[in-house]
Protein backbone atom coordinates (compact mmCIF):
# COMPACT_ATOMS: atom_id res chain seq x y z
CA UNK A 1 0.00 0.00 0.00
CA UNK A 2 1.45 3.86 -0.68
CA UNK A 3 2.13 5.31 2.22
CA UNK A 4 -0.01 8.95 1.35
CA UNK A 5 -2.96 10.43 2.16
CA UNK A 6 -5.80 10.44 -0.42
CA UNK A 7 -7.75 13.60 -2.01
CA UNK A 8 -10.74 11.80 -3.31
CA UNK A 9 -12.50 14.20 -5.93
CA UNK A 10 -15.63 12.91 -7.02
CA UNK A 11 -17.03 14.58 -9.86
CA UNK A 12 -13.99 16.61 -11.31
CA UNK A 13 -14.23 18.56 -13.77
CA UNK A 14 -12.17 21.67 -15.23
CA UNK A 15 -13.71 23.94 -12.82
CA UNK A 16 -14.32 23.52 -9.04
CA UNK A 17 -12.72 19.91 -9.13
CA UNK A 18 -9.54 20.60 -10.87
CA UNK A 19 -9.10 23.31 -8.19
CA UNK A 20 -9.46 21.17 -5.44
CA UNK A 21 -7.03 18.70 -6.64
CA UNK A 22 -4.33 21.39 -7.23
CA UNK A 23 -5.02 22.76 -3.81
CA UNK A 24 -5.20 19.56 -2.25
CA UNK A 25 -2.02 18.25 -3.84
CA UNK A 26 0.04 21.37 -2.91
CA UNK A 27 -0.47 19.89 0.41
CA UNK A 28 0.79 17.23 -0.07
CA UNK A 29 -1.53 14.87 -0.35
CA UNK A 30 -2.20 12.39 -3.42
CA UNK A 31 -5.20 12.54 -5.47
CA UNK A 32 -7.73 10.49 -7.14
CA UNK A 33 -10.07 12.06 -9.63
CA UNK A 34 -13.00 10.29 -10.59
CA UNK A 35 -15.72 11.68 -13.26
CA UNK A 36 -18.25 10.05 -15.57
CA UNK A 37 -15.98 10.03 -18.31
CA UNK A 38 -11.97 9.56 -19.39
CA UNK A 39 -11.78 11.78 -22.12
CA UNK A 40 -10.47 14.79 -20.27
CA UNK A 41 -8.09 12.56 -17.55
CA UNK A 42 -5.03 12.83 -19.63
CA UNK A 43 -5.65 16.60 -19.40
CA UNK A 44 -5.63 16.76 -16.16
CA UNK A 45 -3.03 14.21 -14.63
CA UNK A 46 -0.38 16.16 -17.10
CA UNK A 47 -1.57 19.58 -15.45
CA UNK A 48 -1.08 18.15 -11.92
CA UNK A 49 2.11 16.29 -13.29
CA UNK A 50 3.60 19.86 -13.96
CA UNK A 51 2.91 20.70 -10.41
CA UNK A 52 4.75 17.89 -8.95
CA UNK A 53 1.15 16.27 -7.72
CA UNK A 54 0.55 12.62 -7.63
CA UNK A 55 -2.90 11.93 -9.07
CA UNK A 56 -5.14 8.80 -10.58
CA UNK A 57 -7.81 8.84 -12.40
CA UNK A 58 -10.96 6.78 -12.23
CA UNK A 59 -14.39 6.72 -14.42
CA UNK A 60 -17.46 6.32 -12.51
CA UNK A 61 -21.07 7.71 -13.05
CA UNK A 62 -21.95 8.54 -9.58
CA UNK A 63 -25.43 7.64 -10.43
CA UNK A 64 -23.88 3.71 -11.49
CA UNK A 65 -23.45 3.11 -7.90
CA UNK A 66 -22.31 -0.64 -7.85
CA UNK A 67 -19.07 1.04 -10.68
CA UNK A 68 -18.91 3.78 -7.88
CA UNK A 69 -18.49 1.44 -4.98
CA UNK A 70 -16.22 -0.59 -6.96
CA UNK A 71 -14.08 2.31 -7.94
CA UNK A 72 -14.04 3.49 -4.48
CA UNK A 73 -12.65 0.02 -3.38
CA UNK A 74 -9.59 0.77 -5.65
CA UNK A 75 -9.32 3.54 -4.61
CA UNK A 76 -8.88 3.30 -1.12
CA UNK A 77 -6.71 -0.07 -1.48
CA UNK A 78 -4.09 2.30 -2.65
CA UNK A 79 -4.34 4.35 0.27
CA UNK A 80 -6.11 6.01 3.23
CA UNK A 81 -8.56 8.43 1.80
CA UNK A 82 -8.53 11.46 4.67
CA UNK A 83 -10.26 14.32 2.55
CA UNK A 84 -13.61 12.83 0.28
CA UNK A 85 -14.97 15.75 -1.95
CA UNK A 86 -18.38 15.17 -3.42
CA UNK A 87 -18.85 17.63 -6.04
CA UNK A 88 -20.73 16.83 -9.58
CA UNK A 89 -23.53 18.55 -10.60
CA UNK A 90 -27.22 16.76 -10.60
CA UNK A 91 -27.28 15.64 -14.61
CA UNK A 92 -30.83 16.63 -14.51
CA UNK A 93 -32.73 19.34 -15.43
CA UNK A 94 -34.95 21.14 -13.44
CA UNK A 95 -38.56 20.50 -13.25
CA UNK A 96 -40.72 23.00 -12.47
CA UNK A 97 -41.76 22.91 -8.52
CA UNK A 98 -45.60 23.71 -8.65
CA UNK A 99 -45.25 20.82 -11.72
CA UNK A 100 -43.58 18.06 -9.90
CA UNK A 101 -45.03 14.76 -8.65
CA UNK A 102 -43.62 12.17 -6.09
CA UNK A 103 -41.49 10.42 -8.79
CA UNK A 104 -40.28 13.58 -9.90
CA UNK A 105 -38.97 14.37 -6.42
CA UNK A 106 -37.75 11.51 -5.60
CA UNK A 107 -35.74 11.35 -8.86
CA UNK A 108 -33.90 14.45 -7.85
CA UNK A 109 -32.57 12.51 -4.80
CA UNK A 110 -30.57 10.37 -7.61
CA UNK A 111 -28.12 13.41 -6.85
CA UNK A 112 -27.67 12.84 -3.22
CA UNK A 113 -27.47 9.07 -3.00
CA UNK A 114 -24.22 8.35 -4.21
CA UNK A 115 -22.94 10.97 -1.56
CA UNK A 116 -24.02 8.71 0.89
CA UNK A 117 -21.96 6.21 -0.60
CA UNK A 118 -18.78 7.86 -0.70
CA UNK A 119 -19.04 8.81 2.90
CA UNK A 120 -19.73 5.04 3.61
CA UNK A 121 -16.77 4.21 1.88
CA UNK A 122 -14.66 6.69 3.44
CA UNK A 123 -15.69 6.96 6.81
CA UNK A 124 -15.33 4.11 8.59
CA UNK A 125 -11.25 4.57 7.72
CA UNK A 126 -11.31 8.07 9.13
CA UNK A 127 -13.05 6.56 12.32
CA UNK A 128 -10.78 4.53 12.70
CA UNK A 129 -7.55 6.70 12.25
CA UNK A 130 -9.44 9.13 14.24
CA UNK A 131 -8.82 11.94 11.80
CA UNK A 132 -10.27 13.16 7.95
CA UNK A 133 -12.72 15.12 6.42
CA UNK A 134 -16.16 14.76 4.41
CA UNK A 135 -16.78 18.30 2.09
CA UNK A 136 -19.23 18.53 -0.32
CA UNK A 137 -20.50 20.98 -2.46
CA UNK A 138 -23.90 22.33 -3.07
CA UNK A 139 -26.28 24.95 -3.95
CA UNK A 140 -27.53 28.48 -3.58
CA UNK A 141 -30.96 27.05 -3.24
CA UNK A 142 -30.63 25.27 -0.57
CA UNK A 143 -30.67 28.49 1.69
CA UNK A 144 -33.02 30.73 -0.61
CA UNK A 145 -35.72 29.74 -2.77
CA UNK A 146 -34.61 29.45 -6.31
CA UNK A 147 -37.97 28.81 -8.26
CA UNK A 148 -35.67 28.54 -11.31
CA UNK A 149 -34.28 25.31 -10.10
CA UNK A 150 -37.64 23.69 -9.42
CA UNK A 151 -37.52 20.10 -8.28
CA UNK A 152 -33.46 19.83 -8.14
CA UNK A 153 -33.94 22.45 -4.74
CA UNK A 154 -35.36 19.83 -2.48
CA UNK A 155 -32.25 17.25 -3.21
CA UNK A 156 -29.97 20.62 -2.71
CA UNK A 157 -31.62 21.05 0.67
CA UNK A 158 -30.91 17.58 1.53
CA UNK A 159 -27.47 17.36 0.79
CA UNK A 160 -26.56 20.32 2.96
CA UNK A 161 -28.26 18.96 5.43
CA UNK A 162 -26.82 16.16 5.43
CA UNK A 163 -23.32 17.71 5.63
CA UNK A 164 -24.08 20.18 8.38
CA UNK A 165 -26.26 17.19 10.53
CA UNK A 166 -22.42 14.47 9.91
CA UNK A 167 -20.62 17.22 11.22
CA UNK A 168 -22.66 17.75 14.14
CA UNK A 169 -22.33 14.15 14.82
CA UNK A 170 -18.43 13.62 14.02
CA UNK A 171 -17.55 16.98 16.18
CA UNK A 172 -16.59 14.72 19.25
CA UNK A 173 -14.45 12.14 17.12
CA UNK A 174 -12.11 14.56 15.12
CA UNK A 175 -13.56 13.97 11.84
CA UNK A 176 -14.94 16.81 9.96
CA UNK A 177 -17.89 17.30 7.64
CA UNK A 178 -18.13 20.75 5.63
CA UNK A 179 -20.08 22.26 2.55
CA UNK A 180 -19.72 24.38 -0.20
CA UNK A 181 -22.95 26.40 -0.66
CA UNK A 182 -22.52 27.75 -3.82
CA UNK A 183 -24.77 30.77 -6.12
CA UNK A 184 -23.41 31.48 -9.12
CA UNK A 185 -21.14 30.69 -12.24
CA UNK A 186 -17.92 28.74 -11.30
CA UNK A 187 -15.16 29.68 -13.79
CA UNK A 188 -14.02 27.65 -16.24
CA UNK A 189 -16.81 24.79 -15.46
CA UNK A 190 -18.76 23.49 -18.12
CA UNK A 191 -21.84 24.98 -17.41
CA UNK A 192 -19.79 28.49 -16.90
CA UNK A 193 -18.84 27.36 -20.78
CA UNK A 194 -22.09 26.29 -21.85
CA UNK A 195 -23.51 30.09 -20.53
CA UNK A 196 -20.78 32.31 -21.89
CA UNK A 197 -21.10 30.24 -24.99
CA UNK A 198 -24.68 31.43 -25.75
CA UNK A 199 -25.17 34.96 -24.34
CA UNK A 200 -28.39 35.40 -26.40
CA UNK A 201 -29.72 32.39 -24.84
CA UNK A 202 -28.54 32.91 -20.82
CA UNK A 203 -27.77 36.53 -20.58
CA UNK A 204 -24.14 37.62 -19.74
CA UNK A 205 -22.78 36.34 -17.03
CA UNK A 206 -20.47 39.45 -16.09
CA UNK A 207 -20.87 39.83 -11.82
CA UNK A 208 -22.30 36.68 -11.91
CA UNK A 209 -19.03 33.98 -11.35
CA UNK A 210 -17.23 32.83 -8.54
CA UNK A 211 -13.15 32.04 -9.16
CA UNK A 212 -12.53 27.79 -8.56
CA UNK A 213 -9.08 28.30 -7.20
CA UNK A 214 -10.73 31.10 -4.16
CA UNK A 215 -13.69 27.91 -3.45
CA UNK A 216 -10.88 25.90 -2.94
CA UNK A 217 -8.76 27.74 -0.94
CA UNK A 218 -11.82 28.33 1.34
CA UNK A 219 -12.26 24.58 1.32
CA UNK A 220 -8.43 23.72 2.02
CA UNK A 221 -9.22 26.75 4.90
CA UNK A 222 -12.14 24.99 6.53
CA UNK A 223 -10.42 21.54 6.25
CA UNK A 224 -7.71 23.36 8.10
CA UNK A 225 -9.42 24.86 11.31
CA UNK A 226 -12.83 23.01 11.30
CA UNK A 227 -14.62 25.67 12.91
CA UNK A 228 -17.67 26.24 11.13
CA UNK A 229 -19.74 23.88 8.47
CA UNK A 230 -20.38 26.07 5.84
CA UNK A 231 -19.33 28.73 3.45
CA UNK A 232 -21.70 30.35 1.31
CA UNK A 233 -20.65 31.97 -1.84
CA UNK A 234 -23.38 34.50 -3.82
CA UNK A 235 -22.78 36.16 -6.60
CA UNK A 236 -26.46 37.04 -6.75
CA UNK A 237 -25.67 40.52 -5.00
CA UNK A 238 -27.80 38.99 -1.84
CA UNK A 239 -26.42 38.20 1.20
Amino acid sequence: MVDSKTALIVGVGPGLGMSMARRFGREGFRVALVSRSDTRHGAYLADLALRGIDASAHVADVTDRSRLSAILGEIRRDGDVAVAYYGPGPAQQPVAITEIDVATAQSAFDWVWPAIDVVRAALPGMLDRGDGALLFAGGLSSVRPMPMLGHLALATAALRNYALTLNAALAERNVYAGTLTIGGLVERGDIHAMVTADPARFGSPEGHTLDPDRLADTAWDMYRDRDHAEEVFDAFGRS
